[in-house]
């Protein structure tokens, strides 16, 4: 799957880049406690618990776009904000992702609804080695449209997710990232708890160097014919 990002140098370049490998990072917290109640909100669903924390799920690398106009199949979908981080000509680098996720399906099987959507990925990206170091101040934030307004969704710093470093290590069993793979490390949650919605916003801004990565996008529902 070819994405392309515009990098977030002072000298704006294209990036072309090749996923060959595409990895959800689920149940992501450093806090035990907000990992508890992530499992615990999604139980409230039907959703069964993990068998271990973190889990990584293997999605098809086609399940990615940069589209902002998607489609599902019936209404009990919604998104999750998450960092994206991919490898590309020997270093890392941080996008921006929705792992919208087929609620209904999740209460049979998680693997199988975060194959079921398309995952949305924003369109710009910032070289890792420019917000490691801060990496605990980037605020992630998401709205959802109700009622025709926006209504913050998800709110909070990626100090409260393991970094992609830690994640990658755990995935790669000490291995180094080759080019090609990239991850989504984890989200928060859900203000009010987790429902749907058509229409999806998400942002993550580095206070530091101030910029923002952005992305927005609706869903259109498919007819369920029996």
């Amino acid at each position: 799957m070819h994405l392309q990002f515009t990098s977030g140098d002072a000298v704006a370049t294209t990036l072309d880049v090749e996923v060959t490998h595409f990895i959800i990072a689920g149940w992501a917290g450093r806090d035990k406690d907000a990992v508890l109640h992530h499992i615990r909100e999604l139980e409230a669903l039907g959703v069964p618990a993990p068998g271990a924390v973190p889990l990584f799920y293997r999605v098809a690398t086609n399940q990615l776009t940069q589209k902002q106009r998607l489609e599902v199949v019936g209404s009990e979908t919604s998104g999750e904000a998450e960092p994206f981080v991919f490898c590309h000509r020997g270093e890392l680098w941080v996008s921006l992702t929705s792992d919208h996720t087929d609620r209904h399906l999740e209460t049979f099987s998680v693997a199988l609804s975060k194959q079921a959507c398309i995952k949305p990925v924003a369109r710009s990206a910032w070289r890792m080695s420019e917000v490691v170091d801060h990496w605990d101040a980037l605020a992630l934030t998401s709205w959802i449209k109700e009622q025709d307004e926006w209504v913050v969704y998800q709110q909070g710093t990626l100090s409260s997710l393991l970094t992609p470093q830690e994640l990658l290590g755990r995935y790669l069993n000490g291995s180094t990232a080759q080019e090609g793979l990239a991850m989504s490390c984890g989200t928060l949650g859900a203000i009010g708890g987790i429902r749907p919605a058509s229409a999806f916003r998400m942002a993550l801004h580095d206070p530091v160097l101030n910029r923002t990565l952005e992305h927005a996008y609706c869903t259109g529902t498919l007819p369920v014919v029996a």
